[in-house]
C-alpha cells in the first residue's frame, strides 16, 4: 500500500483519500513498467548513489543515498506558491491564477500535460540498455540519476492528471505506461522520443539538446495560469538542470579526450585508429539531435500556440522579461521558404509563439557550443563545432518537405540522398561507436579510452568513488 510516508510529497497526500487510492492503483503498474522498460541489468543487485527529492527547500531536494533503483522514492512536489500570483500573459492578463481547471480549457490543458508527461518515460525507455556499455561508474550513476528523475517527472504529470481531470486523467495516466518508445503500434507521441539511443555519444547529445528542449517547454509551462501546473514544472526545472549538465559535460569530456588522442597521434592519422571519437562524427550527432529537438517546438506558424498563449495556458520562456504580455496586435518577422527562395513576412506574434520559444532554445544551445569550442582553443586547435541551420533535417514545420545542407543551402532530393551521411550518423558510424563501447567500465576511477574523467565527483565525493555497488 502507498502512504504519504512512502511517497515524499508536499501536496498533503494523506488528507486526500480519493487521490491516494487512485495513485495506489497506478503505482504497481508504474513499478512493473520500470522493471520491464527501465535500466536493464541493474534492478535487483545494484545500489546506486543518487539524490532523492524529499522536500522543495535547498536542504531537502538533494538528499544523497544508496538505493536500489526499483526502491527509489518517487515523490510529488510543487514549488512553494507565490503569494497573490497573477496571470502573466494573454487575454486574462492580471487576473488571479487558477487553482482548478476551467472547463473551457480542460482539453487543451490535458493535451499539454499528457504530451509533456509522455516524454518522461520515453527517455527512460530509450536509454534502458546504456548501462551495459557505460564508460565509467561515474557516468553510470549519472545515467541512473537522469532516469529516476525522468520517472519522478512522470509522477508529477500523473499527479496533475489524477487530481484535476477525473476519469479522463486516470485513463491518460494508464496510457502513459502503455505507449513505448519506438513501438510500431503504440509509439511515443513525439518523434524524437522514438529514436534509439544505444551509444553514449547519442545519450550525451540527447541530454544536451533534447533535455534542453525539455527545459524550454517547462519554462513556458511554468508561466501557466493553472497554478498547480506552474508550481509542478517550476520544481521540475531544478532537476532538469542536472540532465543538461550530464550532456554538456559528457560531450566536453569526449572532446577533451579526442584532442588528447589527436596530439598523441601527432595529428597524422584518424583518431579512430587510437580508439577515440573523431570530430566529424561528433558533429554529425550534434546535427541529428539539434534538428530533432528543433522539431519538438512544433510548426513555425501555429494556431494551437496562439490559442495556448491567448488562453493563458503556456507562455514564453521568462515571460516577465518581455515588455508586452498581451501581444494581440504585435508581429514577428519570420523567414518563409517559397519557390526555392527565402522570403521574409510579418506574422502575428501569437501565431509565432513556437518560433519565439525556438529562438530562446537556439540561443541557449549556441552558448553551450561556444563552451565546447573553448576546449579546441585550449589545445591550440582550429577545429570547431557549430549548430546547423534551422532548416536542416526538419521533419515538422514549413521546412519539412524540403532538403537543406547544414548551412541552409537548398538541395534537391537527389543531392540530399547522395550527401546526407556527410552530415548525419551513418550505420558505419554507429557500428564504430558500439565497437569502442562494447566493454563496460565498472572499476571505480577508471574511464573508457574515448572519454576524459570529470573535474570533480558527485556531491563532493572523489571521482574514484564507488557510485554504483554490486550486491550478490
Amino acid at each position: 500500500m502507498i502512504s504519504a510516508e512512502k511517497i515524499p510529497n508536499n501536496v498533503n497526500l494523506s488528507s486526500n483519500k480519493r487521490l491516494q487510492r487512485a495513485l495506489e492503483h497506478w503505482q504497481p503498474k508504474y513499478i512493473q513498467w520500470w522493471r520491464d522498460m527501465g535500466p536493464q541489468g541493474f534492478q535487483d543487485y545494484h545500489r546506486v548513489y543518487v539524490r532523492t527529492a524529499i522536500s522543495v527547500d535547498p536542504e531537502g531536494w538533494a538528499h544523497f543515498e544508496y538505493v536500489k533503483l526499483p526502491e527509489y522514492r518517487w515523490g510529488i512536489f510543487l514549488a512553494d506558491p507565490t503569494p497573490d500570483r497573477r496571470i502573466g500573459f494573454g487575454d486574462f492578463f492580471g487576473q488571479p491564477v487558477w487553482q482548478e481547471v476551467p472547463g473551457e480549457f480542460r482539453n487543451q490543458l490535458r493535451r499539454l500535460i499528457v504530451t509533456q508527461g509522455d516524454t518522461e518515460p520515453a527517455s527512460v525507455e530509450q536509454q534502458r540498455l546504456l548501462g551495459r556499455r557505460c564508460p565509467s561508474l561515474y557516468d553510470l550513476r549519472n545515467l541512473f540519476q537522469v532516469n529516476v528523475e525522468e520517472g519522478r517527472h512522470l509522477w508529477a504529470m500523473v499527479y496533475l492528471l489524477h487530481s484535476y481531470f477525473g476519469r479522463d486523467g486516470r485513463d491518460e495516466a494508464e496510457e502513459l505506461l502503455e505507449r513505448q518508445s519506438g513501438n510500431r503500434d503504440k509509439p511515443r507521441i513525439l518523434e524524437a522520443f522514438n529514436e534509439p539511443i544505444d551509444n553514449w555519444l547519442d545519450f550525451f547529445m540527447f541530454t544536451m539538446f533534447t533535455d534542453r528542449d525539455g527545459k524550454s517547454q517547462l519554462m513556458s509551462l511554468s508561466e501557466s495560469s493553472l497554478d498547480p501546473l506552474s508550481r509542478t514544472t517550476r520544481f521540475m526545472l531544478t532537476e532538469e538542470a542536472h540532465h543538461m549538465f550530464v550532456g554538456e559535460t559528457g560531450i566536453a569530456r569526449i572532446l577533451e579526450r579526442t584532442c588528447q588522442l589527436m596530439k598523441q597521434a601527432g595529428y597524422s592519422e584518424d583518431v579512430r585508429k587510437v580508439g577515440g571519437i573523431d570530430i566529424p562524427t561528433i558533429q554529425k550527432h550534434l546535427n541529428q539531435w539539434f534538428s530533432l529537438s528543433l522539431d519538438l517546438h512544433g510548426s513555425e506558424v501555429s494556431s494551437n500556440a496562439a490559442s495556448y498563449f491567448a488562453n493563458g495556458l503556456k507562455g514564453r520562456a521568462k515571460e516577465d522579461t518581455f515588455d508586452e504580455h498581451i501581444v494581440k496586435n504585435a508581429y514577428y518577422n519570420m523567414e518563409f521558404f517559397e519557390d526555392g527562395k527565402p522570403v521574409t513576412k510579418d506574422v502575428l506574434m501569437r501565431n509565432a509563439m513556437n518560433e519565439v520559444l525556438r529562438d530562446w532554445y537556439v540561443g541557449d544551445c549556441a552558448a553551450g557550443v561556444v563552451r565546447w569550442n573553448r576546449i579546441f582553443e585550449a589545445h591550440g586547435m582550429s577545429d570547431r563545432l557549430k549548430l546547423p541551420d534551422r532548416k536542416f533535417h526538419r521533419g515538422i514545420g514549413m521546412y519539412s518537405g524540403f532538403h537543406f545542407d547544414p548551412d541552409g543551402v537548398p538541395l534537391t532530393a537527389g543531392q540530399w540522398e547522395k550527401r546526407k551521411y556527410d552530415w548525419l550518423p551513418s550505420e558505419a558510424d554507429s557500428e564504430y561507436l558500439l565497437s569502442i563501447m562494447a566493454e563496460p567500465v565498472y572499476e571505480p576511477g577508471t574511464f573508457a579510452n574515448y572519454i576524459a574523467p570529470p573535474r570533480r565527483g558527485v556531491n563532493q565525493q572523489p571521482v574514484a568513488f564507488e557510485y554504483v555497488r554490486t550486491e550478490q
